[in-house]
């Protein structure tokens, strides 16, 4: 016997909620987890990895329309399922513009929500089975901490959904803890969301001139084989997150998904088109950045809590949730790098 299917239905209305869930787990021996909060979806299609969601339209705060792009961020491909009492032609074209699967008007018989979610989520069971399930990551940054200040949440709901995460640090950067206390601290960071460390020694100072950063980040490359690579942005005041993005963009031509994060030195000139929601990795992310100069007397300010908090608060506006990451879209040929 096949594994039952797992079910969210987002539903404010409890008799509706209860409904669904008793027929579906009756019925199809679904297991089903509603949910009456849209703010606690993210971290709930992360935790309970569903084969299908079932949303109303009208929710406290939010929309089921706008839930759909959250929802595809963290599991692309995903079948959804908007359900809402209003029957009207223009609901239900924008719902299926929205890429919902389906559009179902309440009520809805038991008979037919057993149908569409059996229909559906068999369907995409079968195509995830018949292609490649995960990620292949890269991460790529001029020095320690870059790369976590910069997509760590991304990272962290990259690995929480079973995705292959490496990160590659170019330099040992310029404090006074060398190589080793680079390592130390980039390993340990790494550790937080169970990624992959590869840390090179070319000294802080020589990274812009360096001829060999190309060629370090093509075999890593090489050797990944990765589908999303995630970089500097070319917008930066610092001349080392400039000369890891011309060199990554030379490497990566084979790469289906390359986009590049705000750094702590991006301009005004940074430009992203996407808002990547990282709610319910915000943890994640703070305990990323804080095996970072941990006894510096000089911490940098963009690795304090408030401050990275506020930050990803701020991108919010543009994206889904309360926290985003921003950025900017290179090459987005699978549309697996989350969507705003």
């Amino acid at each position: 016997m096949s594994e039952p299917f797992r079910v969210i239905v987002i539903e404010d209305d409890p008799d509706v909620a209860l409904f669904s869930k008793t027929v579906l787990e009756k019925r199809e021996l679904c297991v089903v987890l509603t949910i009456a909060d849209p703010r606690a979806v993210g971290a709930a299609v992360l935790d309970f990895v569903p084969d299908l969601v079932i949303t109303d339209i009208e929710l406290p705060g939010a929309s089921g329309l706008e839930l759909i792009g959250v929802i595809r961020e963290l599991r692309p491909g995903i079948p959804v399922i908007v359900m809402t009492a209003h029957a009207s032609l223009d609901y239900a074209v924008t719902a299926l513009r929205s890429q919902a699967d389906e559009f179902l008007t309440k009520p809805v018989t038991s008979a037919d929500l057993v149908g569409h979610v059996t229909r559906l989520a068999t369907k995409a069971r079968e195509s995830a089975a018949s292609g490649p399930r995960k990620q292949v990551v890269l991460a790529i940054g001029a020095h320690p901490d870059d790369v976590e200040v910069g997509v760590g949440g991304i990272l962290a709901a990259h690995a929480a959904a079973g995705d292959s995460v490496t990160i590659l640090t170019l330099s040992r950067g310029m404090r006074d803890t060398g190589i080793q206390g680079a390592w130390t601290e980039s390993s340990e960071a790494a550790g937080v969301i169970g990624a992959q460390v590869v840390l090179e020694d070319i000294p802080g100072h020589a990274l812009a001139t360096s001829p060999q950063i190309a060629e370090i980040i093509r075999k890593v490359v090489e050797e990944l084989k990765p589908t999303i690579v995630y970089t500097h942005s070319k917008n930066d005041d610092n001349q080392d997150h400039r000369a890891v993005h011309d060199a990554t963009l030379v490497t990566t031509a084979n790469v289906r998904t390359v986009a590049c994060f705000q750094g702590t030195a991006a301009t005004v000139e940074f430009r992203p088109n996407r808002f990547v929601t990282i709610d319910g990795f915000t943890d994640k992310k703070l305990a990323m950045l804080g095996c970072f100069a941990r006894d510096a007397a000089d911490r940098p300010d963009y690795l304090e809590p408030d401050f990275a908090l506020a930050t990803a608060r701020s991108w919010s506006r543009y994206g889904q949730g309360s926290y985003c990451e921003p950025l900017e879209i290179v090459r987005d040929s699978a549309d697996v790098a989350g969507s705003s």
